[in-house]
């Protein structure tokens, strides 16, 4: 084998090993509570670092997932965060939490993904119907109906969906396998960027009347 067949196949196996290891940082010190301050901080692992001798109980503390949330609007859902934004001791670990409230007979947390995050879902109350769909050329949907004290798992980067069949409110938590697990949500990103997609793009795509897709841009 040729000096640069060799080196293309190193080069190859080193892009290969680092996609398979790819995930949040493992930490280098016992916790990296986050700071905004750049001035009094050392960057690691995407947000700078409080001295741990500045560190105090309520870098890792967070309270109100109790507080159930207003869920009028259009989707008839609302999602509560908490990562490492609102609670700064969970920069560099890995895990984030959420609470979903969902309105009685629909409320829905439409088609989204989280590109950074495996979701592991509990509900708390109500009746979901929960699913995800796998990557092509299948397209699967695995999909069932959650009931209190269920758990379903949606895996990394997967297209994922939970809709309330209930008649009552329906709450759930979800864990996440990142500290700041990101979210596309599948309506938004496609009718709704910034600068618009060309509708005739979208159109082709999904196999719709141009003046359907400039109608759902206004939308969103």
């Amino acid at each position: 084998m040729s000096a640069v067949n060799v080196l293309a196949a190193s080069l190859l196996l080193a892009l290969v090993s680092s996609m398979a290891s790819a995930s949040d940082p493992s930490p280098l010190q016992d916790f990296c509570a986050a700071i905004n301050d750049t001035k009094s901080a050392v960057f690691v692992n995407g947000k700078f670092c409080k001295s741990p001798n500045l560190t105090t109980a309520d870098d890792f503390f967070f309270t109100g997932l109790n507080v159930p949330r207003s869920t009028a609007n259009p989707l008839g859902s609302n999602v509560t965060p908490v990562n490492v934004d609102n609670l700064p001791g969970l920069n560099t670990l890995g895990i984030s939490l959420a609470r979903v409230d969902y309105a009685p007979d629909g409320g829905l947390n439409p088609p989204h993904t989280h590109p950074r995050g495996t979701e592991v879902l509990l509900v708390l109350q109500g009746t979901l119907y929960a699913g995800f769909v796998t990557s092509s050329p299948d397209n699967r949907l695995i999909a069932k109906v959650l009931k209190p004290g269920d758990v379903f798992v949606f895996p990394l980067g997967l297209i994922h969906f939970q809709f309330n069949i209930g008649k009552t409110n329906a709450v759930a938590i979800a864990a996440l396998s990142s500290q700041n697990p990101g979210l596309i949500t599948i309506a938004n990103a496609v009718f709704g960027s910034n600068p618009p997609i060309n509708p005739d793009a979208l159109a082709k795509a999904f196999q719709l009347d141009k003046q359907i897709v400039e109608d759902l841009q206004k939308k969103f």
